[in-house]
């Protein structure tokens, strides 16, 4: 049986912000001519290998996935970056985009370098698309605020705590999406039941501090309080984490995936002389949050 041909949008889409969108966008509107919106990336640690990536990686693989899939990409594409990293730019146009993608249309961003040592380039593509029987479409930056969206920005906004641009820049609430892990129940103890998150290996941590939030339930966005570090009243040293208290809510997730979408930043962390001093500023955070 013939094998479908695709409309593939290439690209590292870390964030999957507004600037990806415009790219994931144009291989989407390939629908109309019977091919089918398709990715080309890599997992998100070969964000790490990049300038301005050594922060770490915005989203997991199955965080970007789903974003992907929201956006209207049918089928994604990742192999591991080594196994890519030593093609030339016409092996990559050749096995990967012709063969491998079965590609009638490409589409990318204006500054998509491609290839050994990233030497070839949106131009490039076109003339390799020329020679495969590809259409090659460049799509051109998206500003916000008076400069180009890049997840780069987005990186150094969540550095900051500034969530708000952030969001802005992303075009939906920066989230959590891990599963809930045990943790020390130090939180019920002192009246405020938290669930507790991991961040992956080589994943960016926002600033550490406290965020006002929202919580997915089983289908309902619930008001939350997100505690991001070290948690330094408690005497250890530990990962940084997340750490939510779901107003109002007296639910087991342990196991469970949630997600927690972050709305606005409301103070650093700090370290507290007693439980008692962190319960009063816990139930602060929680009247800031109402």
């Amino acid at each position: 049986m013939e094998r479908k041909k695709t409309a593939v949008a290439l690209g590292l889409f870390d964030g999957v912000h507004l600037g990806h969108r415009a790219v994931l966008r144009a291989a989407c509107d390939q629908r109309k001519n019977g091919l089918i919106p398709s990715a080309f990336t890599f997992e998100p640690g070969s964000v790490l290998r990049k300038a301005g990536g050594s922060s770490g990686y915005i989203y997991g693989q199955r965080a970007k996935i789903r974003l992907l899939n929201e956006c209207g990409i049918v089928r994604t594409d990742y192999p591991p970056f080594d196994t890519v990293r030593g093609l030339t730019g016409e092996e990559f146009a050749s096995r990967i985009l012709h063969e491998r993608m079965n590609a009638a249309y490409v589409c990318c961003g204006e500054d998509f370098r491609f290839g050994k040592n990233a030497a070839w380039g949106a131009q490039e593509l076109i003339s390799f698309g020329r020679r495969f029987g590809f259409e090659v479409e460049v799509v051109g930056a998206v500003e916000c605020g008076g400069s180009i969206v890049s997840s780069s920005r987005i990186r150094e906004l969540l550095l900051k705590g500034d969530i708000a641009s952030a969001n802005s820049l992303l075009s939906f609430d920066y989230f959590i999406n891990a599963t809930v892990t045990d943790g020390n129940h130090i939180g019920r103890t002192i009246g405020f039941p938290t669930i507790n998150q991991q961040f992956e290996e080589g994943q960016l941590v926002p600033v550490f501090g406290v965020y006002s939030t929202v919580t997915k339930v089983d289908g309902s966005m619930l008001p939350s309080v997100t505690n991001v570090g070290v948690k330094p009243t408690i005497e250890g040293v530990r990962r940084p984490l997340a750490e939510t208290h779901i107003i109002g809510y007296s639910g087991d997730l342990y196991g469970k995936n949630a997600d927690v979408y972050f709305k606005s930043f409301i103070r650093h962390e700090m370290k507290f002389a007693s439980l008692d001093e962190l319960k009063a500023q816990i139930a602060r955070d929680i009247e800031k949050c109402r």
